[in-house]
């Protein structure tokens, strides 16, 4: 199966923001351990990170007729973006959730989640590991 692993907005600077929240690994080094991931579980991951909603909504387009499953962590656009969640509505394959904070602890706007009832699967608070069970989920209920 193909994965495509969608970050978003501020996601580029991953390694600079605060520690504690988001864990000390660049995008980069994340992306990494995603490829390795999935190759331990028989598949193949693409990673893609953009600051530009636009953009995000055309990579959402694109995948739209997908047959693997996508994870999707749109950061801050999560608790506001609507045009992300129209794009998140179509798509016909499984896709998880994933936020590298506790985003449901953290400010009361941060606890909004436009996205969340879309989603097949959410997975917040764990950091990097997010992604892995993430790919592990995918592994155990997504066609492709």
């Amino acid at each position: 199966m193909q994965i495509l692993v969608l970050n978003g907005v501020n996601l580029d600077v991953l390694g600079r923001r605060d520690h504690a929240l988001y864990g000390g690994l660049s995008i980069d080094e994340l992306e990494t351990r995603i490829y390795h991931w999935a190759n331990e579980s028989g598949h193949t991951a693409r990673c893609r990170q953009t600051n530009s909603e636009g953009e995000y909504i055309d990579w959402i387009h694109d995948a739209i007729d997908w047959q693997g499953g996508m994870i999707v962590n749109a950061a801050a656009w999560t608790h506001y973006s609507y045009a992300i969640r129209d794009a998140l509505e179509i798509l016909t394959c499984p896709w998880v959730e994933v936020h590298l904070s506790n985003v449901d602890e953290r400010e009361d706007w941060r606890r909004v989640s436009v996205i969340e009832g879309l989603a097949s699967h959410r997975i917040i608070g764990k950091g990097p590991q997010g992604y892995k069970e993430a790919i592990e989920w995918l592994s155990a209920n997504a066609k492709g």
